[in-house]
């Protein structure tokens, strides 16, 4: 569970070289009254007794995360590793600090997940990796030990159900349940798994389960892959199973590539099919060049065979120009020409401008 695709531009790898921390806390926490707590006898009781603190504080504590895996704010990524100080307080200055690399980011390396309680419920969510330098900004932070993983999904699994988030909480941080979720996929604990499956099916609703498909494929390995397989044939819901396919595509197993095709090639919406033609470019290359001509060739619907066509412009740019002038030459639908000509003209390959002057000169 290593491959990580662009959209998780706001989950970098965190690769500090320093060792992980000690059982009894964080060892880059700096600037918090932090103080430590037994949970071993059961994390839910040990957190609402810290959340119900009369003023605001932050919770943490640490559970596996998957090895290659990592979290470090946006703000103190420089491009090979991270290289600052992560903030827990909002508004608060990032500083710079050793450059790593994404290579030097080791095997067993804990996630530790942050709530900020306010009146007994968890408000804000912010996950970091042990490597990470963490300025607590002059807050109460109550550290928790003995977090047994299961239990910490059992806690962000209830947060996601109970969806308290507020409607004028733009960013994703101020959204607990919605970090809940990514939490619960960056446990390397097999109950993760149970979880993330549960909220991609109904009664949940629709944005959850997008959003739980997405990180079935992206960090859930071979058993997230079997899921979305399912889940493929069996979803209800066009708009879940265009998302779905983008899930695949996220996919680190060699089968999502199969399952993609037989979506492009027999899924009952059009929208579904053109969907997963896209995503299949995007992930296979050349792999994907005989799927996507056979829907061009062979699917009924236009609006599909002009979504092929575009899928062929994510190709590798040799095979793509090849692609798009047969199309253009040999197509007996005049709009799936047309559309290959309009891509052909976005092209800077001589070829594509060559047949494009050919055609205009006859």
């Amino acid at each position: 569970m290593t491959r990580r695709g662009p959209v998780l531009a706001a989950l970098l790898v965190c690769a500090g070289a320093a060792l992980p921390a000690p059982a009894e806390g964080p060892s880059g926490l700096t600037n918090a009254r932090a103080e430590t707590r037994d949970a071993s006898s059961g994390l839910e009781r040990a957190f609402r007794a810290a959340a119900a603190s009369a003023s605001p504080v932050w919770i943490g504590y640490a559970v596996p995360s998957p090895e290659g895996q990592g979290l470090c704010c946006g703000d103190s990524w420089d491009g090979n590793g991270c290289s600052g100080t992560c903030a827990l307080e909002p508004g608060r200055s990032s500083q710079t600090s050793q450059r790593t690399s994404r290579a030097e980011l080791a095997s067993g390396v804990r996630m530790l997940v942050f709530h900020r309680a306010e009146k007994g419920r968890t408000t804000r969510l912010r996950l970091f990796s042990d490597a990470c330098s963490i300025d607590g900004g002059g807050m109460a932070v109550v550290w928790l030990t003995g977090v047994r993983p299961s239990e910490s999904v059992a806690l962000l699994s209830g947060m996601v159900a109970g969806g308290r988030d507020r409607e004028d909480e733009e960013s994703s941080e101020g959204r607990p349940s919605r970090e809940a979720l990514t939490a619960i996929a960056l446990h390397e604990d097999p109950s993760a798994d149970a979880a993330l499956e549960k909220f991609a099916l109904p009664p949940t609703s629709e944005s959850i389960r997008k959003k739980a498909m997405f990180w079935l494929g992206n960090s859930r390995g071979r058993r997230g892959y079997e899921i979305l397989k399912r889940l493929s044939t069996e979803e209800p819901s066009d708009s879940v199973r265009k998302n779905l396919t983008f899930a695949l595509s996220q996919s680190p197993v060699p089968e999502a590539v199969s399952t993609l095709i037989e979506m492009a090639k027999r899924d009952e919406s059009p929208g579904v099919r053109g969907q997963a033609l896209f995503w299949l470019a995007h992930k296979a290359g050349r792999r994907a060049a005989d799927a996507i001509t056979a829907a061009i060739r062979d699917d009924p619907e236009t609006e599909v065979k002009k979504k092929a066509v575009f899928a062929l412009t994510q190709l590798p740019a040799e095979e793509s120009t090849t692609q798009l002038i047969h199309v253009a030459k040999t197509n007996r639908n005049p709009a799936v020409r047309k559309q290959a000509l309009f891509w052909l003209g976005q092209s800077k390959d001589p070829r594509a401008l060559g047949y494009i002057e050919e055609v205009l000169t006859r």
